[in-house]
């Protein structure tokens, strides 16, 4: 008994307490107590994707998990983070952004992988990518930091964020410039880690979402906005984002990680 408590304490771990955050990030501010299967299942794939990150001998991967159900889009996963470990045997940690309450403002957070798979999935499933040792090398001593963690944060949220833009940022836009500015330090703006990831082959992916459709988003819902996409893209309905999957595709296209690999 001691030694699953033990094993649970490792895999939740705690909020990032020298960083913003709100009790319910990334989700309504509804108290919905968790099921004894949602706890179940969720510390189940916590506790199998730990084993299986270690056994891969890496430091800092991409982890993914699928928090809503994106098929509609074509997409399997909603949601990217930074898992890493300070060296072998020890307990994984998630560095990711969460939308605080469907606000129009996002937070870091630091989370154990427990708690990274309990907050209501659509579905509980774990994607990861090894990233290559160079990059892993460049982005543990960024995770390990509070300030520099923040270096290419920006507060103002927008699910739909345009990629190239600084207006806003969404949760795996943050991972993948902060990725580029660990593996780049001249690149120690927004906009120069966006000119890395173009320069290193990055698309986005792009959805196809009506007038009306956006209309009732921006209307609705505070943490989506349009106004940071280009004139002729959006009014041809043409809105492009960052995406879990597409994030998966570029380190694999590119060789700055290996080829997702999925736990059920």
């Amino acid at each position: 008994m001691l030694s699953r408590m033990l094993t649970a304490a490792a895999l939740c771990g705690s909020l990032l307490a020298a960083l913003p955050g709100a009790a319910y990030a990334g989700r309504t501010c509804e108290t919905k107590p968790k099921s004894v299967h949602a706890m179940r299942e969720g510390m189940n794939l916590a506790e199998r994707t730990a084993q299986a990150l270690d056994a891969t001998g890496a430091n800092v991967v991409v982890i993914a998990r699928s928090g809503q159900d994106l098929r509609k889009w074509g997409l399997r996963w909603s949601h990217i983070g930074l898992a890493y470990r300070s060296a072998p045997g020890q307990p994984w940690r998630v560095a990711h952004k969460l939308n605080q309450c469907g606000t129009d403002h996002a937070a870091l957070y630091r989370q154990g992988l427990g708690e990274f798979f309990l907050d209501d999935p659509f579905e509980y499933r774990a994607g990861y990518a090894v990233l290559r040792p160079d990059v892993q090398a460049a982005l543990l001593p960024v995770l390990q930091d509070n300030g520099r963690l923040q270096r290419v944060n920006e507060r103002r949220y927008n699910m739909l964020a345009y990629p190239w833009a600084t207006r806003y940022q969404q949760s795996n836009q943050w991972a993948i410039e902060t990725l580029a500015w660990a593996v780049t330090p001249t690149a120690d703006s927004r906009q120069r880690a966006q000119g890395w990831l173009m320069a290193q082959g990055y698309e986005p992916t792009t959805l196809r979402i009506d007038a009306l459709t956006r209309l009732g988003g921006r209307v609705t819902r505070a943490n989506i906005a349009f106004d940071d996409h280009p004139n002729a893209k959006r009014f041809s309905d043409r809105i492009e984002t960052v995406t879990a999957d597409s994030v998966f595709d570029w380190l694999a296209r590119s060789g700055l990680g290996q080829p997702m690999q999925e736990l059920r």
